[in-house]
């Protein structure tokens, strides 16, 4: 499966997950629940998660570094400013937490199955990937900084 390493940029199998989303929430509608109160939260997360997306992407061209998620290999240094500190992958997380949210707005939590995909095939098919990559191109010091922070949260 080592064909589908870095082939679908994260944005738009996040976007696929949003529409699996909303097929499980369209054909399982037992499961659904009224909506009004989870509102105010999926706005949060997906507030969070934009907020992370953009502070990501903003670290990354600070340190003049590649944001193409497809091309790795270009990156010339690594990030642990901003949200790096805590989280190795805020953009990732950021998407997630956006089609966390879009999952609350439907009100049903058996869309919440979309959220778990997301997560599996990123990390399968794209950070790994990146990881074996990073760990090659710059040793020791993305070993020191894989121990000290988290892939997700």
């Amino acid at each position: 499966m080592a064909m589908l390493d870095h082939r679908i940029p994260p944005p738009i199998i996040a976007f696929l997950c949003a529409a699996l989303a909303w097929a499980l929430a369209r054909y399982t509608p037992a499961f659904s629940y009224p909506p009004p109160l989870p509102l105010p939260i999926a706005a949060l997360f997906a507030l969070g998660g934009f907020a992370l997306d953009l502070s990501g992407f903003l670290a990354f061209r600070n340190a003049s570094t590649t944001v193409n998620p497809l091309s790795p290999e270009k990156a010339t240094a690594i990030v642990q400013s901003g949200p790096y500190r805590f989280t190795r992958n805020p953009m990732y997380l950021g998407m997630a937490s956006i089609l966390f949210a879009f999952c609350l707005y439907l009100a049903n939590p058996v869309s919440l199955v979309a959220v778990g995909v997301f997560v599996i095939y990123l990390t399968r098919f794209q950070i790994i990937p990146e990881e074996r990559l990073l760990l090659h191109k710059f040793g020791e010091s993305y070993a020191e900084y894989k121990r000290a922070v988290r892939r997700w949260i």
